[in-house]
């Protein structure tokens, strides 16, 4: 997930919310169009209910930019925890960060849509919003499709209900009838809710140990990959074992041992008869057991 940023310039930390609203009030229009963003940096000063109200008020009227991201400052610590909320149910690939960046923006956009006049509260009002701007920035990154992500949660949900209700797994003519589906395209269903997830080979292995951290690349193996030791000890061999036939015993020798042909497929391949090739091989086999039998003796 890219990270995102809101530039916010705070007025100095040493005033209050209420001097800094005397202060936007202060201003004619000019001076507040030419007011610069502000920028966040710390913790909101806390501030009073009345002085919230005023605020707000104040905001909606002159539309100040200064008033607006003091309203940001003030409910940021929301924001980071329905952040932290969501990000429970998330793999650790995804940071906090990240997701306090998306709501951050859900935030602003609850600000600037926030009515006074319907008597609510804006707690109640933006929760929705920021925890909605959050899912948003999660599915725009999410590979699978958000259809094929519907059918897999129904699909699981009609498993639940019949094994709570049957007392076992339940089979695929059952689950299609709860589904109102038929079994074609209950196996299409099935096929789809498959799909992969995909993990951060560059996330860090969670081994208890933050001293000896390592990414999960770093030690994750290729069980079906050829030992490069073995392929070189093999062609090693196969060259000393080679070296001394004619291209006829090679090709038999090869054709037999690693292209895994019978003695008939061969003669055939080579236009032989298969007694004959029975016999190139065992004078070839024949030959390296007595090279054998002298290195081992010289030796």
């Amino acid at each position: 997930m890219a990270k995102s940023s809101v530039a916010l310039r705070s007025a100095p930390r040493s005033s209050s919310p209420a001097s800094r609203l005397k202060a936007v009030e202060a201003k004619n229009p000019a001076e507040r169009r030419a007011t610069a963003t502000p920028t966040l940096t710390t913790a909101p000063t806390a501030m009073t209910e009345v002085e919230l109200e005023v605020i707000w008020k104040t905001y909606k009227r002159t539309r100040d930019e200064n008033l607006r991201n003091t309203l940001i400052e003030h409910h940021m610590p929301l924001v980071r925890s329905i952040a932290e909320r969501v990000l429970q149910t998330l793999p650790k690939s995804i940071e906090l960060d990240d997701l306090s960046s998306a709501g951050t923006f859900g935030l602003m956009d609850a600000i600037n849509g926030f009515d006074l006049s319907r008597g609510i509260k804006f707690k109640t009002y933006c929760t929705t919003r920021i925890r909605g701007s959050i899912l948003d920035e999660l599915r725009s990154q999410d590979w699978v499709p958000r259809l094929v992500r519907l059918k897999a949660h129904r699909l699981d949900r009609a498993v639940r209900q019949l094994e709570g209700e049957l007392g076992r797994s339940p089979n695929h003519a059952e689950i299609a009838q709860v589904l109102g589906i038929t079994l074609e395209e209950l196996q299409a269903h099935q096929t789809e809710a498959n799909a992969k997830t995909i993990f951060s080979l560059s996330e860090k292995w969670d081994d208890g140990d933050e001293e000896k951290e390592m990414e999960k690349v770093e030690i994750l193996a290729d069980r079906k990959s050829v030992d490069p030791v073995d392929t070189i000890q093999q062609r090693d061999a196969l060259e000393m074992i080679t070296g001394s036939l004619t291209k006829k015993e090679r090709l038999i020798i090869l054709m037999y041992y690693y292209e895994g042909l019978t003695m008939r497929e061969i003669g055939e391949i080579m236009e032989l008869t298969e007694s004959r090739v029975c016999q190139i091989h065992s004078n070839v086999m024949a030959r390296l057991k007595a090279q054998l039998d002298r290195t081992q003796s010289a030796s």
